[in-house]
């Protein structure tokens, strides 16, 4: 298998940057099938559930120059960034080489104030310094993507529909604000938006919130999730899968809308069968579209 995937890819091999989650798995499966031989590049602290049959190594979050060592000793000329990552590298953990101190000190600045997205293109940057292209995950994985519509058996009703316009327009100004990607709408209303807590912990808050009495349970609500308008495509798509759908409804949510074709949905076939045990909804919503729509309400 090795030598096949050279012979396809004579210029260089595959890395992905493996964060936490499922889609580096899915990224590295795809990746083979295709004919590359990826190396994957562990995150420690994130990456968990790395196969033994792919050959790896983990390096610290912050580590550039373990990175770009390995970069170098196995001939890489294309990274993915996939995963997510629940927390920011130290500042004591930045090591990187002389020639990287600029983009070190830019990512100082950031880790004391910028967002998430400015920080992973500020990483991008330093990974194509080192002679790499970064290349988005779905690129290796496109079936994955979010299409337009509903793929469960419950749709959403009308006074759902409307809870998802609104929860759009607060994960929109959310992610142009550079804060998250998520947001959950309830009778017509906003009651949380995603913060570095990450979806899961934005769903606990609204679960405690209905245990406490603070959210009526005579609404059942949404949860929405959107690419960040500015985000660079090639890292951090959003993404949800059973689990996600799991602690939807333990918030005693109705649904979820995600992004169509700037999204993910893993482990499809388990997430729209846990969706329709549970009875909630999954729908791809367009941007575009959605945009027109609530321009026309103006």
């Amino acid at each position: 298998m090795e030598a096949t995937a050279q012979q396809s890819n004579p210029k260089g091999r595959l890395a992905i940057i493996a964060g936490r989650g499922r889609l580096p798995l899915h990224v590295a499966a795809a990746a083979r099938a295709a004919g590359d031989d990826p190396f994957v590049i562990g995150l420690k602290g994130e990456a968990c559930d790395v196969p033994h049959d792919f050959e790896h190594e983990f390096v610290s979050l912050g580590d550039i120059t373990g990175v770009h060592r390995l970069v170098k000793e196995h001939g890489i000329d294309r990274v993915i960034m996939s995963g997510g990552v629940d927390r920011r590298p130290e500042r004591r953990e930045l090591r990187a080489p002389f020639r990287m101190i600029p983009g070190i000190l830019l990512m100082l600045r950031i880790l004391s104030g910028g967002g998430d997205d400015k920080l992973l293109r500020a990483v991008i940057s330093i990974i194509e310094a080192a002679g790499c292209r970064v290349v988005g995950a779905q690129e290796i994985v496109p079936d994955l993507l979010a299409k337009t519509g509903s793929v469960t058996e419950r749709h959403p009703t009308k006074a759902q529909w409307e809870d998802i316009r609104v929860g759009f327009t607060g994960a929109d100004m959310l992610g142009r604000l550079d804060v998250g990607q998520g947001a959950v709408a309830i009778g017509g209303r906003i009651v949380a938006l995603e913060g570095p807590e990450g979806t899961d912990g934005m769903l606990d808050r609204v679960a405690q919130m209905r245990e406490s009495g603070r959210i009526s349970r005579q609404h059942d609500g949404v949860l929405i999730k959107l690419c960040k308008p500015q985000q660079d495509q090639r890292a951090d798509l959003p993404s949800m899968g059973p689990i996600t759908v799991e602690n939807a409804a333990r918030a005693g949510l109705a649904g979820i809308a995600i992004e169509a074709g700037r999204a993910f949905v893993l482990d499809q076939d388990d997430t729209i069968a846990r969706a329709d045990a549970l009875g909630l909804f999954v729908v791809g919503i367009d941007r575009d579209e959605m945009d027109s729509e609530l321009d026309g309400q103006t």
